[in-house]
């Protein structure tokens, strides 16, 4: 029975992985272009190194100071219209698409008496304006104001020439570090504008890649004090490696580089290098992670929670019985969302 349900669950997710037909497979680039405002880079110039060498020197320093790399001075210009929230994101590319954040608020009705409590989420890759929405409303629904934040390159903020968030995760290395640090200093921006309404608990569920970049924000912002991963893993080279949705990525990538050079290439955005910070920060995490994942391979979250428990911090775990689309469909979203907003809740 075990094996014809994995079976029938893997079926379902080809079939809901591959319905999509505008992937493009894209030239491989090193993308240095990208590292120009970087403040590792402004202290480490190039000098002779080869793209690789380089990108390794970055990625050290970073390392060395992630504080000073995902640091950012809050926008001026916060703007809630029809309950959007619209503001200038820190970091300028050359896309004015993606240089405004767009945030879809869903507000909790305020209890007098009671203190505001809220939750940044952070949708998927490709996620569409509109994803999420029932997620947030149901949060407000349980007196928890949610702000659906949309992601760099994603929906409001993708380039004309886009049908899909490519600019976010793709086969230009540089560009993928840029876009995540921008992903973190405007969740950071967002939870400035939830301090300055007057929020005084703050949390954060991401989803799948929206995750890595929830991670990292509450590495770099103890304002962040209760996180839900939703589908956790650990480098985020080998999710692009071997995940089923990032196939076509990998076809460009290995024609120029291994998965150590680009493990190597992408250590600044992957979670395994901050775990250790962020077991010491005292927060309350959930982790969920599907049996039947093939787009955030299994044993990749099994290694963070065998992390989690050797580090020993405050976490909980929920493992559904599905993969990573189906995890999107009845009942299994239903699953899901019932977890996610019980931990909110009760910690918010």
């Amino acid at each position: 029975m075990q094996t014809l349900y994995a079976r029938w669950m893997k079926d379902w997710e080809d079939r809901l992985c591959f319905r999509a037909t505008n992937r493009v497979v894209r030239p491989f680039d090193w993308g240095l272009e990208w590292t120009g405002d970087w403040p590792t880079a402004q202290k480490n110039p190039r000098n002779g190194h080869t793209p690789a060498e380089y990108l390794r020197v970055l990625n050290e320093a970073v390392l060395q100071s992630s504080d000073e790399f995902f640091s950012y001075v809050t926008p001026a210009d916060f703007e809630l219209d029809a309950k959007i929230l619209r503001f200038t994101s820190p970091i300028k590319t050359p896309y004015p698409e993606n240089n405004i954040v767009h945030g879809q608020w869903y507000p909790a009705v305020d209890k007098p008496g009671k203190r505001k409590v809220a939750a940044l989420v952070l949708p998927h890759w490709n996620a569409s304006a509109g994803q999420h929405g029932a997620l947030c409303a149901g949060m407000a629904k349980l007196g928890i104001s949610a702000l659906r934040v949309s992601l760099p390159y994603h929906d409001y903020r993708m380039p004309a020439e886009l049908q899909r968030a490519d600019y976010a995760v793709s086969s230009n290395v540089a560009r993928t570090i840029d876009a995540t640090r921008q992903a973190v200093i405007d969740v950071r921006s967002c939870i400035d504008w939830l301090e300055k309404e007057g929020y005084e608990s703050i949390g954060i569920c991401g989803t799948s890649l929206g995750s890595c970049y929830a991670f990292l924000a509450s590495t770099h912002d103890p304002r962040l004090k209760v996180n839900v991963y939703n589908h956790c893993s650990t480098y985020f080279a080998d999710v692009v490696w071997e995940g089923l949705s990032t196939q076509h990525i990998r076809q460009s990538l290995e024609s120029a580089i291994t998965i150590e050079q680009l493990r190597e290439a992408w250590k600044a955005i992957s979670p395994p290098y901050y775990i250790d910070r962020y077991a010491t920060l005292g927060k309350k995490t959930l982790f969920i992670y599907a049996k039947y994942d093939t787009t955030f391979p299994v044993r990749f979250s099994e290694q963070v929670i065998e992390k989690a428990r050797e580090l020993g911090f405050d976490h909980k775990v929920v493992v559904l019985p599905c993969g990573h689309y189906t995890m999107g469909e009845t009942p299994f979203k239903f699953m899901d969302g019932y977890h996610i907003c019980n931990f909110l809740k009760r910690n918010l």
